[in-house]
C-alpha cells in the first residue's frame, strides 16, 4: 500500500539546481512513486496537492526546505527521505574542484579584464550584488528575479550615470559580442542588433535571422519591467544608443512584450533619431503604420527577424504548412513572450483563456486547470517558486502534458521546446517518449540553430518520430493552429 513520509527543514535554501538534481534522485530509487523537493512556499505546496502529495499535518514555512517522498511502502519511503544527505553530499563532491571565490570582489580580481558580472542569487541579495558590480564598474546581467521595482530603477540610475549597463532583473537573455548569457542560442556574428525586453523574443528574433542567413552584432536583454512605465525603458534606450553609435550594426531590431503607451513612445521617438533601420515589434501595440520614416514595424517575431535580414541584404525563408484538425487547442509554453504571440496571434479567430491574458476576459480562472482553448506560460511564478524555470526542468510540463491528453476535450497539444545555451542538455530526451505515449496530435514549436549544444537536427528528428508536427517559430504555430481547429465568429 503506498505511504507517503517527508522531511522539514527549517530555513534551509538550497540553489533551484540543486533541488531539481535532489527530487530526480530521490524518484529514482528504488519503491519510489514520485518526490517532491521544493520551498515550502504557498504555490509550491499548490503544486504538491496538484500533483497528488498529501500535505495534511505537514506544517512548514515558506522559507523552509520540504522534501517529500510517495513510495510503494513506508519502509521504501522512509529509507528515499534516509538518502537525503547521501545524496546532498554526492552533489557537493561533483563540485569540489570548482574555483568559488568569496566574493565578488575577489571574483574580480581573478578575473581582471571581465567586464561582466552574471548575477543568479535569490531576489533579496540580488541588489546588493548588483550595485557592488556597479561599484567595480562592471555591466550586470541581473537573471534573478524579486527584485524590488525602487531597487531596479536605482541600479540603472546609478549604471547610466557611469556608463554602464544593468540588463534586468528578470534578464534571461543577451549575445555580446557573439557569447551567449543564459539562455542563448549559437548564431553567427552579422550587422544586426537587437534590443528586446523578452527573453525568447530575443531568442526567437536572433534564431530567425540566424535561420535566413544574417547575423547578430550583439543582442542587449533588459529585463520584462524595463519598458513599464516606472522604469522608463533606461536599460532600452542606453542600448539603442548603443546600437546606434555602433559601425558593426547595419540595422536594429526593438523588441518588446507589451510596453507602456508612454515607455514606447519614447523609445520610437529616439529610434527616430536614429540614423540606420530599426525594425520594431512590441506585441500588442497597435503601430501607427507598417513603416514610418526609417521604422518598420513588425506583427510577428518572425516577420521581425525577416525584415531585419531583408533591410541588411540578406534572403528570407519560408514555412511550411500544417495538416488541418478539429478540437481545442492546450498550449503549454516555457517561453513568455511566445505564448504572448500566440494569444495575440489566435485571438482574432479562437476565444482563448490564458494566464498571460492581453485582455481581461481572456484570464484563466485556475491556472491548473485548462478550460477551452487554453494558452498557459508555466514559466510564471505560480510554476517557478522555488523550482527551476521549464526551459530547465521539464517536470511540470510532463504532468501537465499527460493531463491535457487525458481530457477527452483536448484536440491539439502544442508545446515550445526552446535550444540554446543554459537550457535542459537534452529536453527532446523527456519530451519525446511522453508525447509518444498520448494519443493527441501534438505540434512542437522548436526554437533553436544547428550550432546549439542540444542539437537541431537530432531534437526535429527526435520529436517527429515521436509523431509530432515541428515548426520553427510562432508564425507557423499559429497559421497551423488556425488551420486546424474551427475559427470562432465572436472572440470580443
Amino acid at each position: 500500500m503506498s505511504a507517503t513520509q517527508f522531511e522539514i527543514r527549517a530555513g534551509a535554501y538550497f540553489d533551484s539546481v540543486i533541488l531539481m538534481q535532489l527530487q530526480k534522485a530521490l524518484a529514482a530509487l528504488p519503491g519510489v512513486e514520485d518526490a517532491g523537493v521544493v520551498m515550502a512556499t504557498p504555490a509550491n505546496r499548490d503544486v504538491l496537492l496538484s500533483t497528488g502529495f498529501d500535505l495534511a499535518g505537514i506544517e512548514a514555512k515558506a522559507d523552509d526546505l520540504l522534501i517529500i517522498v510517495n513510495g510503494a511502502d513506508d519502509a521504501a519511503a522512509q529509507a528515499a527521505i534516509g538518502q537525503v544527505d547521501s545524496l546532498l553530499q554526492r552533489r557537493r563532491a561533483t563540485t569540489a574542484q570548482d574555483f568559488r571565490p568569496r566574493s565578488l570582489a575577489a571574483a574580480a580580481r581573478n578575473l581582471p579584464a571581465a567586464d561582466w558580472v552574471l548575477i543568479s542569487v535569490p531576489g533579496r541579495y540580488a541588489a546588493e550584488v548588483a550595485d557592488e558590480a556597479l561599484e567595480l564598474g562592471k555591466h550586470v546581467f541581473l537573471y534573478s528575479d524579486n527584485v524590488s521595482l525602487d531597487d531596479e530603477i536605482k541600479l540603472k540610475t546609478k549604471a547610466a550615470e557611469r556608463g554602464l549597463l544593468v540588463m534586468g532583473p528578470d534578464c534571461g537573455t543577451a549575445i555580446i559580442n557573439g557569447i551567449g548569457l543564459g539562455f542563448a542560442n549559437r548564431v553567427r556574428r552579422g550587422n544586426i542588433g537587437v534590443v528586446a525586453a523578452s527573453g525568447t523574443g530575443l531568442q526567437a528574433v536572433t534564431v530567425g535571422v540566424h535561420r535566413r542567413d544574417g547575423g547578430i552584432s550583439q543582442a542587449f536583454g533588459t529585463g520584462g519591467r524595463d519598458l513599464k512605465a516606472e522604469v522608463g525603458g533606461r536599460t532600452a534606450l542606453q542600448a539603442l544608443a548603443y546600437l546606434a553609435a555602433d559601425e558593426a550594426t547595419s540595422v536594429i531590431c526593438l523588441i518588446s512584450k507589451p510596453p507602456s503607451a508612454e515607455v514606447a513612445a519614447r523609445l520610437l521617438t529616439a529610434a527616430r533619431q536614429v540614423s540606420k533601420p530599426v525594425v520594431v515589434n512590441f506585441i500588442g501595440f497597435a503601430p501607427p503604420a507598417r513603416q514610418l520614416g526609417n521604422l518598420h514595424f513588425a506583427l510577428t517575431l518572425d516577420e521581425a527577424a525577416e525584415l531585419a535580414v531583408g533591410l541588411a541584404g540578406d534572403v528570407s525563408a519560408v514555412a511550411e504548412q500544417p495538416e488541418p484538425l478539429n478540437g481545442y487547442l492546450r498550449g503549454l509554453f516555457s517561453g513568455g513572450t511566445l505564448a504572448y504571440e500566440m494569444v495575440l496571434g489566435l485571438q482574432s479567430f479562437l476565444p482563448l483563456k490564458t494566464n498571460v491574458p492581453i485582455r481581461p476576459d481572456q484570464k484563466l480562472a485556475d491556472v491548473w486547470h485548462s478550460e477551452g482553448h487554453t494558452i498557459i506560460d508555466m514559466g510564471e511564478d505560480d510554476f517557478t517558486q522555488g523550482r527551476l524555470h521549464p526551459m530547465m526542468d521539464n517536470d511540470l510540463r510532463l504532468r501537465r502534458l499527460r493531463q491535457e491528453a487525458a481530457d477527452p476535450e483536448t484536440g491539439l497539444i502544442l508545446l515550445d521546446v526552446v535550444l540554446g545555451e543554459g537550457a535542459h542538455p537534452n529536453p527532446a530526451a523527456e519530451l519525446a517518449p511522453a508525447i509518444a505515449a498520448v494519443d493527441k496530435p501534438v505540434v512542437v514549436l522548436l526554437l533553436g540553430t544547428p550550432d546549439d549544444p542540444q542539437g537541431l537536427a537530432y531534437h526535429v528528428e527526435a520529436f517527429a518520430a515521436a509523431g509530432a508536427t515541428v515548426v520553427p517559430d510562432t508564425n507557423g504555430a499559429v497559421a497551423h493552429v488556425l488551420d486546424r481547429l474551427p475559427a470562432s465568429v465572436d472572440t470580443g
